[in-house]
Order: C-alpha cells, then structure tokens, then sequence
C-alpha cells in the first residue's frame, strides 16, 4: 500500500465526483441525525423551502428573497455532506482494490494434515476456510487467509499490503511465522493454519478501516458534539424568543428571517467539518502504512509520554546474524570455523544458517558429506540451547555457553580467561555470544550480532525533541541489552523482561497518569500491547500481537509513532483550530444580522453596522451565503489538518487564538462585506 495511491488531489474526478454523488445520498435525515447541527441546518432548510412555496402560491411575501435563503440552507447542509464525503472517498479506492486483490481467491486445503508431505489437497474457495485449517501455498500462489506457518520456510510478497517490493521470509516458529491473506508466495512453500474467520481478516479489517462511513466517533469527537448539540439548542430557544418577542411587540418579523439568523448563530462551520476532520486524520494515517482499529488510539497517540518498544524485531532486525569466530590461545580461525561448520549443520535456525553462511563465505569452507553409521547430527532445540555432532570419535557442541560449559564439564571459574574475555567481550558489544566445544576442550566463541535497523538513533532523537520518553524492552542481559540501548539512542531499559514484568511496567506508567504506547511484534508483547493506550504491533510479527495492538504498521518501523503522534496531535489541533475559528467568525454574523432584525423598530441600532452593509435584506442574504462559502473555503485545511509544530502547550493556545481566532474574527467581515457587494451589483435583493 503505496503512500501515492491514498492521496489524490481533493480535485480529481475521482474524488470529487462520487464526494457530490455521496453528498446528495447523505440528505437522508436518517444519515443526518448523526450530525445534529447539519441536521437542524436541514430541517430549518426544508422550513424556508416549505415557505417559499407558500408565498409562491399565495402570491404574497418576498418568495425571491425566502427562495435565496432557502437555497443557499441547502448549499450549506450539501456543503458540509460533500466534507465528508470528500475525506471518506480518499480512501475508498484503496479499499476497492483491495476488494478485487482478496476476490475469487483459492486454497489447497490438506485433508491429512497430520501427515508429513503436501499430498492430499482440495482446490476450495478461500472464504469456505475455517479456523485451524491448514492450507498448502506453493511458488506462485496468494496466500487465501490469515494464519501461522506450521511448516516451510519461504519468501513472501507483501507488497499489496505494504507497498514494499522487497519480499520478506516467513517461517514455522519465532516471530517471522505470521501471514496476510492475498499476500504471494514467491519461493518455496508453506504450510499454513488459518486462525481467522470469514470476513475478519486482516484484510477485511482493512477495507473497514478505510471506509471512513465505518469510523466511530472518538471521546473527544463525541464531547465537542454535545457542545455542538448544545449551543444549537440554545440559540434554537434563543430565536424562538425572539420570535415571541416580535409577536408580542407587534413587529414584523419573517420567518425566513429567523431561519437564517438561527443557522448563523449555531456552529454550522465546526459542525459541517467535525467528521471530515476525523475521516482525514486516520486516512493520513494510513497513507503512512499504519493501520489503526480504533479512532481512541489515535488521539490518544496525540499526548503520549512514554515509548515502549520490544528490542527483537522492532529496534532490531530481529534475526541475529554471526559476525565473527573468536578461538581461544592453541586454536586457530580456520580449526574453530571447521568445527563451527560441522556443529552447525543440524541447526536449521536463521542463527544456525547464518553461522554457516560465515564459515564458507570467509573461510572458503564447504559442507561435508557425512557418511557412516557412526556419526551423529544433534538438532538444535530450544531445551537443550545447543546443537552438534558426533562424528570420528569427537562430540562436537555450539550453544548457549552455559550448555556448552556443562556439555565440556567445565564450570565458569575453570574455563580458560581468554574464552571467558571473549564472551565478556561479545555480550559488551551488545551481541549474543556462543560456546563451541570439542568433548570436554572449549575451542572459542561466536559472535552473533544483533543489526540495529539503521536511521533509529535520529529518529528516537526526534521523539526525544517531542518530549516522549523511550525504554527498550529486552529478555537480554543487562550488559548486552545497555549495548544495545545505546547503539539505539533509547533513554531507558528495561532487560531480562518477562511478558509479566512488561505489563507491570506499564501498569506502573498509567498509574502516574502516564499515556503510554508500545511497540511489538512477538507473542510475548501481546499482553503489553493490549494494556498499552496506544499498541503498534509490527505487520511482520505474530497474529497475536497483531491482534492485542490497536494498530499494525505495515512497514514494520518501530519509530513510525513520530507520525503517529503527530497525527494524533494534527487531529486534535485541527478540530481545537477550527472550533476556534467557528465561534469567532460568529462575531461577525451578529454585526450582520443582529441590526438587520430590529432596525425597522430600533433606529439606533443602525450603528452596529459597520460593515456598511447595504440593506437589512442584503445583510441577511450575504450572511447567510457567507456561512455556506466558508466550509468549501476550509474543506482543504480540514482534510489536511493544521501543520504540527513541536512547540509548548502555552506557545501553541497563543497561535491558535491569533491565527484562528482574531483570523477567524476578522474573515467574516471582509467576506461578508464583498459578498453583499457582490449581491448589490447583482440586485439579487
């Protein structure tokens, strides 16, 4: 999912065509009521309409001055609809094309798949799978469901997910072993158990996502439409009071009149941009490849304190690759590479193969051919933390060095001082050390390095800038994981942790009124991600994880929260700016109307009317007009939100105010003054 194909030009007829076909579906009151202040502009709309109509027939009143009114209600509710429907269709074209790329897909369903081998398979639609399935994808074929390789090891494209070319490796096991429905393979093949119903893929959840119909409404969102909702009914009562008071004064007051005054006064501005604001907010989320299930997370994202990020994978690559052979004094590179090799050769690890790898690559070693009912290989296993072979009377070992102390029958005070500075050495540089041993004499070490993703330093330095904290989160020991943690740039870690231990840890920041964000992609962060008030799972990790956060970044960047935090704050800028700017340009409408209603029974009050509006009729119109113009005006700033400054709470509630509130003071009487101007010359009163 290209950044390119989310954002379109608010002009292209791609957009803007089905956004004016969408804005005359949204008149349905029954859509409309979602929105109260749009919908009492509509219902006061068809009010003027009906009135207009009745002085048409009846052939008294001023049915071109209520015609005008009554058309230009209607721009205003069209207006606001079309907002929205412009920040939902930036996102509907993804998700048809990701409708098309998840159609008509098929799986090889294995009907034994206790059995070893791919052989009994039957062609079946994707959607018939159930959860525990287990499929067959093969070289060539898309990948028909969310799930957990079981077997295989094979190369991926997920590049209609993530928009990157490159394709990634999954494999049974470890992190690596999760897939995306209609993801290719492209080598190789997997075995894969479906852990998703129907219609609730990752996928799905996609399309959801970026239909923004389908978005709810934020905490924040809900409390500014009850004060929306609020002040409306207020002003609602307000007219009506001036109505009863013109009754009772025996003024002539029109009900046109009253219409219009009610719909300048109530916040038609905020109320007809407050969701495109939302809508936009996640679609640029999106754009960036980060995909969030709940609207909350963004803006809480907004006023994050602290960072959490899970070292393997997401501050790492997560595979730690050898990097070097270190002998003890009697040994020599090539004996140890040797020995190294054949220890590795029953250890079908990314480790394992990567040891491999090292020894032919710089050593120009090949793999034996091992023959005779006297050698054994001994598979790597997470138990034992330790692989070899038995081979010509020697017991060849690689492993953790604890296992391979014990193997040797050496204890750490008896092992030699240049074996144990080497490990000392391997676990300072922030690497993983491993013992190699022949029977009971200790040949060296080797160093598996563990890649920091380049650019995070600077990028962990900008979340510094925006006053977040950041604590890796490691199950290392302290020594290689403050290695680690300063290779990164991180501010704080916390080492040798537990999946308990990263939960309390986040306990503890919540309790101190913290707002705390984590970034994972292992099985063992999914407890954490799911308590955090912002969880980033990594696309590249487990379906656990990917299912406890409450967003997946596609690109698998643990620093993505930079724009994640940004958005977040552009949201909550963007509505605080706008409602500003609202209640101000309201200011104005009263110099325009207010004296417009009472001149004919107040003389005096031709002094508010500063604007030199020409008539009482004219001011009316243009205000009217003038309220409707403004949401078109502010329809580009709502959708691509108010540009965030790192700057203070205080710095930035003084911007607001001079930019949005005297900008927003000022505006309407410029605008309001051309517009009677233009209506005038136009003698449309």
């Amino acid at each position: 999912m290209s950044s390119k194909t989310l954002s379109p030009s608010v002009l292209a007829p791609a957009i803007l065509f089905p956004a004016l076909r969408d804005a005359l579906v949204k008149l349905d009151p029954r859509q409309l009521v979602r929105n109260p202040v749009i919908f009492v502009t509509e219902v006061v709309a068809a009010f003027v309409t009906l009135l207009w109509l009745l002085e048409m027939s009846g052939g008294t009143g001023a049915p071109a001055f209520s015609g005008q009114i009554a058309a230009w209600l209607w721009f205003t509710v069209l207006f606001a609809n079309f907002a929205e429907a412009v920040a939902e269709g930036r996102g509907k074209a993804q998700a048809e094309s990701l409708k098309r790329g998840k159609a008509d897909l098929i799986a090889k369903k294995l009907l034994f798949p206790g059995q070893p081998g791919n052989n009994g398979c039957e062609i079946v639609p994707a959607a018939s799978l159930r959860v525990g399935d287990i499929v067959l994808v093969e070289t060539g074929d898309l990948i028909p469901g969310d799930g957990e390789v079981v077997a295989g090891l094979a190369s991926v494209n997920e590049s209609a997910i993530t928009g990157e070319s490159a394709p990634v490796i999954r494999e049974s096991g470890g992190d690596r072993s999760a897939v995306t429905g209609g993801t290719e393979v492209i080598s190789d093949w997997l075995r894969i158990r479906i852990t998703t119903k129907p219609g609730e893929s990752f996928v799905d959840r996609m399309i959801g996502l970026i239909e923004g119909a389908k978005r709810q409404k934020t905490p924040n969102e809900i409390a500014l439409s009850i004060l929306l909702s609020g002040l409306t009914l207020i002003f609602l009562i307000a007219v009506v009071s001036l109505y009863g008071l013109a009754l009772y004064s025996g003024s002539d007051l029109s009900l046109a009149v009253l219409a219009a005054l009610l719909v300048t006064l109530i916040p038609t501005t905020i109320g007809g941009l407050l969701s495109a604001i939302g809508i936009a907010g996640m679609d640029r989320l999106i754009r960036f490849n980060v995909i969030a299930t709940s609207g909350r997370a963004v803006e809480a994202a907004g006023d994050v304190d602290t960072l959490l990020l899970d070292k393997t994978g997401t501050i790492t690559f997560g595979n730690r690759m050898a990097s070097e052979f270190l002998p003890v004094d009697g040994v020599s590179e090539v004996s140890l590479a040797e020995a190294v090799l054949l220890a590795s050769l029953a250890d079908e690890t990314a480790e394992g193969r990567s040891i491999v790898a090292l020894a032919k690559a710089d050593f120009g070693l090949t793999e034996p051919r091992i023959v005779g009912n006297g050698t054994t290989t001994i598979p790597f296993s997470a138990t034992t933390r330790i692989s070899g072979i038995d081979i010509e009377g020697r017991q060849i070992r690689k492993g953790a060095i604890d296992a391979v102390l014990a193997f040797a029958g050496i204890s750490r005070d008896t092992a030699p001082r240049e074996f144990l500075a080497a490990v000392d050495k391997v676990a300072r540089s922030g690497g993983t050390p491993l013992g190699v041993a022949d029977s009971g004499r200790l040949l060296g070490v080797i160093h598996l390095k563990d890649v920091v993703k380049p650019g995070i330093k600077e990028r962990f330095a900008a979340l510094r800038a925006m006053g977040i904290r950041t604590v890796m989160v490691t199950g290392d020991n302290p020594v290689t994981a403050a290695a680690i943690a300063s290779e990164a740039g991180v501010d704080d870690f916390l080492a040798e942790a537990t999946p308990e231990q990263k939960l309390d840890f986040i306990r503890r920041e919540q309790t101190g009124g913290r707002l705390i964000a984590m970034c994972g992609d292992g099985t063992n962060d999914a407890p954490a991600l799911a308590q955090a008030d912002v969880g980033v799972a990594m696309q590249s990790g487990t379906q656990a994880a990917r299912e406890a956060g409450n967003m997946v970044d596609l690109d698998s960047s643990p620093t993505k929260l930079i724009e994640i935090v940004e958005i977040g704050k552009q949201i909550l800028m963007t509505r605080g700016s706008l409602t500003t700017f609202s209640i101000a340009n309201d200011v104005a409408k009263y110099f325009a109307i207010i004296p417009a209603l009472f001149l004919a029974t107040y003389p005096e009050l031709g002094v508010l009317n500063v604007m030199g509006l020409a008539s009482p009729q004219s001011a009316i119109l243009s205000a009217v007009i003038f309220n409707a113009l403004i949401i078109v005006v502010l329809i580009p700033l709502a959708l691509r939100g108010v540009k965030y400054r790192p700057v203070g709470a205080a710095a930035l509630l003084r911007r607001n105010l001079l930019v949005y509130g005297l900008g927003g003071l000022i505006a309407p009487f410029v605008g309001i003054k051309l517009v009677d101007m233009a209506v005038s010359a136009l003698n449309l009163i």
